[in-house]
């Protein structure tokens, strides 16, 4: 594939007027789209992408053009450069890939229905009109929509509609904006309004499918955070409107169009009776990050895709800093320690990995930028780091320069550092450049040596890595004074230990708080130390003491068979950020024990001991006014107690399951996936499956279709396996946008996984034809390299995908993946005999 061109570079567009006439029936678009704008000589090029194109004027003129497939381009000769209009007329399609302008399917009453939607993100602008479809190519937008309208229907967009004449409905002229910020829908929707203090109106828009009350926590959330974004950015929201509109169909989980922010269902709608907390919090936290992106995104937009991340990064902090002051009682800052932190540590540790800023240029490799745990999750641990150095009112006024200086327009990662540098005195530009430019992070060893505490950096790695010299300008964040607040050098003295043990009177610690992107190796007395001392640390301490020690770990700087004598002390803790990396080092144990053999009977003894208690003491149903740490860990504890197979669990959950098996949907969403689950696994027939697969088609709620999905994929039945892999491609029974979890639930079962991964050897064409235009394709690679764990399944892997290596967009994730399986298999064989002996020793 060619190197990508800037078209912007040779016409700039000022203002477009958009016509699409749509007729869902026929699948068919009729456009026309005129571009007002600067050429900058007399061969231009504009984006289009399976445009069918009859006639191209320049100021009313018929002019020369060729259509460039390969180059996603219409190439137009003008009699003239600088001011001029460009009227483009063409057909296309309506698609059913989720990209551009598609289709959404869904049933009320049994009734076959469809909405229409848009997703332009990252360069679909171009297959829907006409355009120079860069991020940077900002201008105002006039649209005008014709459809096969139904009486009732509601069509929405980016601005107000201002008036329909001749069944054309005309919206407002928008600000200036990227095409891919472009957005509009139409269909039979329902809707609640409110507004914000300052007079923006707020909307969630759903379908029928739907009740009603399934839209009221989204508007009470979508509400409080326009209001605390103004306050916080100290910058108005630029537009009347704040639409929000769920999707049946969608493939990302939700796309920041500016005043029409687009959503999967399972992230907006839930039911406000019946939803587990940590649901809440998710769907919170996503409404939260959308319209953070309002502004930064949205309002100042990254120059080009290679800061991606400038968006990503910083809405994905956003969004905790919003919750935290809207919901302050969920402490949501402890989910950014349970989820976004262990995902970019482990993730970063593998050699090869993208760093955060990245160059691109190949439209195929954009898509392929996407990836959460580094530009999202570990992107938001940078700004959290920058936000523990200069402060909320160094971040503020910084912002509201930033926005003031580059609001309308385009900014880079310097123009942030620059804004917040200067409003917090503190060179933050310096201090960032080697997190964002350099891929990994550090291990900071921290030892006594000839009885003087030293400290020194290197460079952290899971499986094999090139070691290189990298060096990070690391917020040390530590318990004693003496320490230096940056660590720039690879190695540091800081003085005698003893000395300094007495004078502080507490264990040495780094990285207090957990908020920068390194792990700590603490020599022997420096840990043993930390240990009797744990009960006394707070629940981020513990468990950072657990992420560490488990990433040391895997990065077979220590053995895991030291880890297992270790949880036992964590096993009764009233937090669930402790429980949360309690279990996941406990899921990790795992990978050493084969399905059904005496080692695995010995794990889940070593599930019993740690669940026991914790079962006994919080129950199975949710109890009023409980903690919500209590809600939040009961889910862990009973996945542990029906994983050992603990007969009175399974009881309990059977039991549970026959009272509410008439009405599956009054089970108590906390718990009902382990219900569900455990009824399949252990008392699971034809009939149940038949049975849990009728309501997953029949529901509305993401939730339970979620559980649903768990529940069905961990049938033991061979027959049962195979009839549910033949419905992974009809799209009435499973949602492409869906397919992956069904997938990854199927090969994450050991009586599942060679059906699955048959399939997706088999079926990869048909897969690629489905979703291949979707940024999350790629994820299909990393959830096999999730749960493959044998040398048989690692040749397996490589046999299937090497020969794909030189696909755009594939390459990278195929060679990380590739070492993911590969560290992976050598860990076991090295550890499997002292980590099953470890786990026999405590559990006697």
């Amino acid at each position: 594939m060619a190197e990508l061109t800037r078209f912007y570079n040779t016409f700039q567009p000022k203002h477009y007027e958009i016509y699409l006439d749509i007729d869902r029936e026929s699948k068919r678009i009729s456009g026309k789209t005129t571009i007002t704008g600067t050429a900058k000589s007399e061969t231009i090029a504009i984006h289009q992408k399976d445009l069918m194109i009859s006639a191209v004027q320049a100021d009313e003129q018929d002019v020369t053009f060729m259509v460039d497939r390969d180059a996603d381009a219409i190439r137009i000769e003008l009699p003239k450069s600088g001011e001029t209009k460009v009227t483009i007329t063409y057909t296309t399609v309506l698609t059913d890939t989720m990209m551009g302008i598609y289709p959404s399917y869904y049933e009320v009453d049994g009734e076959k229905k469809q909405i229409i939607g848009t997703q332009f993100e990252t360069n679909f602008a171009r297959q829907a009109f006409p355009s120079i479809d860069e991020p940077e190519a900002k201008a105002t937008f006039d649209l005008a929509i014709k459809f096969d309208e139904q009486p009732g229907e509601t069509i929405l967009a980016n601005m107000p509609e201002v008036r329909e004449a001749n069944g054309v409905h005309y919206f407002d002229t928008t600000v200036r904006m990227s095409t891919y910020l472009v957005a509009f829908a139409f269909g039979d929707l329902q809707k609640k309004e409110t507004k914000t203090t300052s007079g923006v109106k707020i909307g969630v828009f759903a379908t029928k499918a739907h009740q009603a009350k399934e839209l009221d926590f989204a508007l009470d959330i979508a509400k409080r955070s326009i209001e605390f974004y103004e306050d916080f950015y100290q910058t108005p929201y630029p537009l009347p409107h704040s639409w929000q509109l769920a999707l049946p169909d969608f493939s990302a989980g939700a796309m920041e169009n500016w005043g029409l922010v687009t959503y999967r269902e399972a992230y907006l709608l839930l039911d406000p009776d019946n939803t587990a907390l940590d649901t809440k919090q998710v769907v919170a936290t996503v409404i939260a990050h959308e319209l953070a992106h309002q502004w930064f995104g949205d309002l100042v937009t990254m120059k080009w895709w290679d800061d991606l991340w400038l968006n990503e990064s910083f809405a994905n902090m956003m969004e905790y800093v919003a919750i935290d002051a809207l919901e302050p009682d969920w402490h949501i800052w402890e989910s950014f320690q349970t989820a976004d932190a262990p995902a970019a540590l482990q993730r970063d540790a593998t050699d090869g990995v993208q760093s955060v800023h990245v160059q691109v240029e190949h439209p195929a490799e954009i898509d392929a930028l996407f990836d959460g745990a580094i530009v999202y999750a570990k992107g938001a641990r940078m700004l959290v780091m920058v936000r523990a150095l200069i402060g909320d009112e160094a971040l503020r006024a910084g912002l509201k320069a930033y926005f003031a200086a580059h609001q309308f327009g385009n900014a880079t990662g310097a123009d942030l550092w620059a804004a917040l540098g200067q409003a917090s005195g503190i060179d933050v530009s310096a201090i960032m450049t080697s997190w964002l430019e350099q891929p990994g992070y550090p291990v900071v060893t921290a030892a006594v040596v000839d009885g003087q505490l030293t400290l020194s950096q290197q460079q952290f790695f899971i499986g094999d890595g090139k070691e290189v010299g990298r060096q990070w300008a690391i917020p040390l964040n530590s318990n004693y004074d003496a320490v230096p607040a940056i660590f720039k050098d690879q190695s540091v003295t800081i003085g005698n230990y003893e000395a300094l043990r007495e004078q502080f009177g507490t264990p040495f610690r780094l990285n207090v708080g957990n908020n920068s992107h390194f792990i700590v190796k603490y020599d022997e007395t420096l840990l043993q130390d930390i240990l009797s001392q744990s009960d006394q640390l707070d629940a981020i301490s513990q468990l950072q003491i657990l992420q560490d020690l488990r990433l040391l770990a895997e990065g077979r700087q220590i053995s895991y068979a030291q880890l297992v004598p270790l949880l036992g002390r964590f096993a009764n803790s009233h937090s669930a950020v402790v429980t949360a990396a309690l279990y996941r080092v406990a899921v990790n144990l795992k990978k050493f024990v084969a399905a059904h053999s005496d080692e695995e009977k010995a794990l889940k003894g070593l599930y019993d001991q740690l669940s026991q208690d914790q079962l006994a003491r919080l129950g199975w149903q949710d109890i009023d006014g409980e903690s919500n740490d209590d809600q939040l860990s009961r889910p862990y504890i009973i996945n542990a107690a029906l994983y050992a197979e603990n007969p009175a669990a399974i009881a309990a959950a059977h039991d549970i399951f026959v009272a509410h098996e008439n009405d599956l949907t009054s089970l108590s969403a906390g718990t009902r996936v382990f219900i569900l689950a455990n009824e399949m696994k252990q008392f699971g027939s034809a009939d149940l499956f038949n049975q849990l697969l009728a309501e997953y088609h029949a529901t509305s709620d993401a939730s339970y279709q979620s559980d649903l999905r768990a529940a069905i994929t961990s049938t033991t039945d061979k027959a049962l396996i195979e009839q549910l892999v033949g419905k992974f491609e009809d799209a009435d029974t499973i949602k492409p946008q869906d397919l992956r979890g069904w997938f990854y639930g199927l090969l994450a079962n050991e009586d599942g996984q060679q059906a699955a991964w048959d399939w997706v050897r088999e079926e990869w064409q048909w897969l690629e034809d489905t979703v291949g235009g979707d940024m999350e394709f790629t994820t299909y690679i990393t959830v096999i390299a999730n749960v493959f764990k044998t040398q048989t399944r690692l040749d397996e892997f490589k046999a299937f995908f090497e020969p794909k290596l030189d696909t755009p967009g594939l390459t990278r994730e195929i060679k990380m993946d590739t070492s993911v399986i590969t560290s992976r298999v050598a860990l076991v064989a090295a550890e499997k005999d002292a980590v099953n002996a470890a786990v026999a020793e405590v559990t006697q």
